[in-house]
């Protein structure tokens, strides 16, 4: 539901949340992600204001499941100790502390923080397509070095290709003592075969969202996931019925629109743009009247990443301007 809060325009209410993690419970996930979008402390102007709270919300999961782990994420310098705390005193179990692929650095002190706090600890690399393969194993052994339990391979644009994942996989296999993650983006409709590519290369935490939920054209999907794992034979401990009715009935009516590969996700995955510019840069391009995909390819030229969505305006009021002159 994290991801999936892009979609919505993070107003998901108390009983939306409740009723997503009741089924997904249900039905056998282990974790469920509950946080604004771009993770805790995100409900600002510049991000977008959450409809509730996200303290509330994440509260409201943890009261609607048996078994699941209610997972948070926290993007240092959007998110701070102060809501890691919170977010923990609320039932928080799981935090995943995100930064870019060459940044891992300032994830330090949270998940310390995080760990002297009893959760569990994930390191989540954004944007992985955009650092060489050699970077993105220093910065996840920087990340285990702090105490990080699994490391994440994010690929926040949906950009990467299979061959690219299996390689940056096998290196972190080979690199690190910790589990390694995976976490897909649909924006070039390989989310699913990349995901597999990273099973079979040693990754033993998946990502998905069901109904492709999630920003851009989604995440990997769940339900199509589990379905496939179980015609390879890996029995996960998922009931697929049951995913696939909560899928179905409950996060299909949340929906705006449906998921698909559309002319804004698909630049995004071609230009290796940040997921959660989508929605920011189809606003800029209605208000200044220029094409939305012409926006995020420049914001990919000049390889914005996560957190500096105030970027899009300015590069959207520039063509603007160069339109106007150019006649």
């Amino acid at each position: 539901m994290r991801d999936g809060s892009h979609v919505v325009a993070h107003q998901f209410t108390r009983e939306q949340v409740q009723a997503v993690a009741k089924g997904l419970d249900d039905a056998g996930v282990p974790y469920i992600e509950v946080s604004h979008g771009d993770g805790l402390g995100g409900s600002t102007i510049q991000y977008g204001r959450s409809l509730v709270g996200e303290m509330e919300l994440i509260e409201a999961a943890v009261a609607s499941c048996k078994q699941a782990k209610v997972a948070v994420l926290l993007i240092p310098g959007i998110g701070t100790v102060h809501e890691l705390k919170e977010a923990q005193n609320r039932g928080a179990g799981l935090v995943r502390v995100a930064t870019h692929v060459t940044e891992a650095d300032v994830s330090a002190q949270h998940i310390h923080i995080a760990r002297e706090l009893g959760m569990e600890v994930c390191g989540f690399l954004m944007m992985a397509h955009s650092a060489p393969v050699e970077k993105l194993v220093e910065q996840a052994k920087l990340m285990q070095s702090y105490g990080a339990e699994a490391v994440y391979v994010t690929d926040s644009a949906g950009a990467l290709l299979p061959d690219q994942v299996r390689e940056r996989i096998r290196a972190l296999r080979q690199s690190l003592d910790i589990e390694i993650g995976f976490h897909a983006h649909n924006n070039l409709s390989v989310a699913i075969a990349n995901t597999l590519v990273a099973l079979e290369e040693g990754a033993t935490r998946i990502d998905g969202s069901l109904r492709c939920l999630g920003a851009g054209a989604g995440n990997a999907q769940t339900e199509v996931l589990i379905a496939v794992l179980d015609r390879m034979g890996m029995d996960i401990g998922i009931d697929l019925y049951k995913l696939m009715d909560v899928a179905e009935e409950i996060v299909g009516p949340i929906m705006p629109h449906s998921q698909e590969i559309r002319k804004g996700s698909l630049v995004m995955g071609y230009a290796g743009v940040y997921s959660s510019f989508l929605l920011h840069a189809e606003r800029a391009g209605k208000r200044f009247g220029v094409d939305p995909r012409d926006i995020l390819l420049e914001v990919g030229r000049r390889k914005a990443v996560g957190g500096q969505e105030d970027m899009i305006i300015d590069v959207a009021a520039e063509l603007a301007k160069l339109q106007k002159a150019g006649g």
